[in-house]
């Protein structure tokens, strides 16, 4: 793989999932390279397949999210063989739909290793690159499930929650660097997230009654607003938490 030239370069974990793949796919029509990140696997394979038929610059890091050196490390290599990284896109995510009582030390620090613990990795990683440079822009993707709650995934949950801290603290203390910090966080939209719901057209119900707008979203409707958060249209903006969930949670 060679340098990019000119094109700036994304890092997107969990590209291989609805949100995460719609996501890479936005970022190379608007210019940039993109180093997909995940575990690996057919469908992180698919969104590399669909980039480079795109046309963009692709690049793949298999990588476990719960592999804090091997995180730091591809990271480092997408800089050192793709080019200079601009952006960081933390998405990917563990969800498992266990009731409280239910829930396990060992699941619920599984869950905490690769939604909270794996998304500071990545951004201290990238941050370090970006500084050097003065600018760069991280996007954390955190969830509407903090703001009221939700039953059986007190674990994911909670990691999004630190999600909103983490970013509002880094974006305080990076800003002097020029990086760029925020959070979107997306409603109910319809990926592989909602097989864990035993009832999909109640769930279906269940979104429209708690929207404003009464129709389902498009990952690439989250695309689009996490394009502007790294892009030079959002120069101005940071530490800031965007929910994009068709009028669910206003705050």
């Amino acid at each position: 793989m060679t340098k990019t030239g000119e094109k700036p370069v994304a890092i997107v974990t969990g590209a291989g999932g609805s949100l995460g793949r719609a996501t890479a796919l936005r970022l190379g029509r608007d210019g940039f390279a993109v180093a997909v990140l995940g575990r690996g696997g057919a469908t992180l394979a698919e969104t590399a397949e669909e980039l480079r038929t795109a046309g963009v610059p692709t690049y793949v890091l298999e990588v476990d999210l719960r592999d804090a050196a091997a995180i730091k490390a591809a990271v480092r290599e997408a800089e050192a063989e793709f080019g200079p990284v601009h952006a960081l896109i933390n998405n990917a995510a563990i969800y498992p739909p266990t009731p409280f009582f239910d829930i396990t030390v060992e699941e619920f620090d599984d869950v905490v290793a690769v939604n909270q613990r794996g998304y500071f990795v990545a951004a201290q990683a990238a941050a370090e690159l970006m500084r050097e440079r003065g600018t760069g822009a991280i996007v954390n993707i955190g969830s509407i499930t903090w703001s009221g709650g939700w039953d059986k995934l007190a674990s994911y949950v909670t990691t999004k929650g630190a999600a909103v801290a983490m970013t509002r603290a880094l974006a305080r203390e990076l800003g002097e660097f020029g990086i760029r910090v925020n959070l979107l966080s997306p409603g109910a939209f319809p990926t592989k997230a909602e097989e864990i719901h035993e009832n999909p057209e109640q769930y279906t119900q269940f979104v429209l009654d708690h929207q404003s707008l009464k129709r389902r979203g498009d990952p690439d409707e989250v695309a689009s607003v996490i394009s502007f958060l790294v892009g030079k249209d959002s120069s101005f903006v940071t530490g800031q938490t965007i929910n994009v969930d068709g009028g669910w949670v206003m705050m």
